[in-house]
């Protein structure tokens, strides 16, 4: 194992991953609908852990209950959320794991506001609404930007407190950091629009902050989108980030404070190549229907996922600029930043064949890889790549039912083939984190005071 590259430990600097594997967020609705934390989400990450991976980076945690994606998904909003994430950490620490909090605002890309966001118009950059689901939005104001940036800082306070490894901030994928990012969406006029300096300033702003909360030694790693391809579904709209604007801001990043990169593509999410795959319109006909009244196009979408005559022109373009890249979609913008910057970067995007991570890891294309549906479907997939194997023996197809499920029902595998087309074995899988306990020791560190969380000021 010393000679595989997947299995050499990766060291940041103050942070040493054991192996190259860390399992990229994702996570269904299984927290309570105030934010607090639930054990199904403790034995989720735990899964995990037991499984191998190095490292496990958590579902968008909201800094603020305006910036929830979906409902259902544990926040880091409040100081009393501190003991929840503390005994996440515990049980992923057990198994020599390091736990990695995902600090996200949804901005305008809100799928379910929740009751709470009813009578509210989303924050954003803008006044436009969204393009592919039509959610609304409102330009935020300075006062709006400077309380965002707080809550950032918070978060990654908190995390500290609780004894986390690192931070991991979501400014990816069309959420709101995206959303003042992007040459396609941000169109203010003021110090935070116009040249890609004013639209990297609330991604630099909050970094900062950070720093001054927590210190200069705590982890913090930013998972960006190194392409828009905001018109993969409307050649007529502007594409928005280029790779070398990316570059440009993957280097202000660097300087700004953080120790790593996460390398991912799209301005949106659900985007044609992220996740790519399939799209399986007989499961959005089941569950985009829960999303109906978030959005001004969602309709004219359901309407599209239910028609026999007009699915083929949505297969169509979903799949025009995806090409047939599934496994590493993402490397040539990967490489392209690590040759830009002198911190590791993280790649996702599909990873399954140990052979294109070892290829990828040993031409230093990225530092490591980041999985999510191939471990849904195989928890154990790092051992299966220590014992020798490429592959699992039944491998993730890459369906995408997994994620198209998740905005009704739990997480988890629902290729009904994979399970010998057994639907009630398929579903006591699916269900089976709800009911088992991860084991759990002494934490693995002692928590700072969380009346504090800092041991170091930058």
């Amino acid at each position: 194992m010393t000679r595989d590259p997947i299995f050499a430990p990766l060291k940041f600097r103050h942070l040493e991953v054991k192996n190259r594997l860390f399992r990229s967020s994702v996570s269904g609705r299984i927290d309570n609908y105030d934010g607090s934390g639930t054990q199904a989400r403790i034995n989720w990450e735990a899964r995990f852990a037991r499984g191998g991976v190095g490292a496990i980076i958590s579902a968008h945690a909201p800094v603020d209950v305006r910036g929830r994606i979906l409902p259902n998904y544990a926040f880091i909003d409040a100081d009393d959320k501190i003991p929840f994430w503390r005994e996440v950490g515990r049980a992923v620490h057990y198994h020599d794991c390091r736990f990695i909090l995902q600090l996200s605002h949804s901005g305008r890309q809100q799928d379910i506001g929740g009751v709470e966001n009813q009578m509210r118009t989303p924050l954003s950059s803008t006044n436009r609404p969204e393009g592919f689901h039509g959610f609304p939005a409102r330009a935020m104001t300075r006062a709006e930007i400077d309380d965002v940036v707080a809550r950032f800082a918070a978060g990654a306070r908190r995390a500290r407190s609780a004894g986390l490894d690192g931070v991991e901030l979501h400014a990816c994928n069309g959420y709101l950091i995206t959303q003042f990012l992007s040459s396609a969406i941000n169109d203010r006029q003021d110090e935070y629009g116009g040249p890609l300096e004013n639209r990297a300033r609330l991604l630099l702003d909050i970094i900062r902050a950070i720093r001054r909360e927590v210190g200069s030694d705590f982890h913090l790693q930013v998972k960006i989108s190194a392409e828009d391809h905001n018109n993969a579904l409307n050649p007529l709209a502007p594409p928005g980030n280029t790779l070398e604007d990316s570059i440009r801001v993957c280097r202000w990043v660097e300087a700004a404070g953080a120790d790593a990169i996460h390398v991912s593509s799209g301005s949106m999410f659900p985007h044609p190549r992220n996740p790519p795959g399939g799209f399986p319109l007989d499961v959005a006909t089941h569950t985009y229907d829960t999303v109906l009244d978030s959005g001004s196009h969602t309709l004219r979408n359901y309407f599209f996922f239910r028609s026999p005559l007009l699915r083929p022109i949505t297969r169509w373009l979903w799949g025009r600029t995806q090409g047939t890249v599934i496994e590493g979609i993402n490397l040539p913008s990967a490489q392209a930043i690590k040759r830009a910057v002198g911190i590791p970067v993280i790649c996702t995007g599909g990873f399954q064949d140990a052979r294109l991570i070892r290829r990828a890891l040993d031409e230093g294309l990225c530092d490591a890889v980041s999985i999510a549906r191939p471990l849904i479907a195989t928890p154990d997939l790092p051992k299966v790549y220590a014992s020798g194997r490429d592959l699992p023996e039944r491998p993730c197809t890459f369906c995408n039912r997994c994620l198209i499920n998740v905005l009704e029902n739990p997480l988890g595998c629902y290729e009904v083939s994979r399970f010998d087309g057994d639907y009630d074995r398929m579903i006591r899988e699916v269900m089976s984190f709800f009911s088992e306990l991860p084991e759990v020791g002494p934490a693995r560190v002692s928590a700072p005071d969380p009346s504090d969380g800092r041991s170091e000021r930058a």
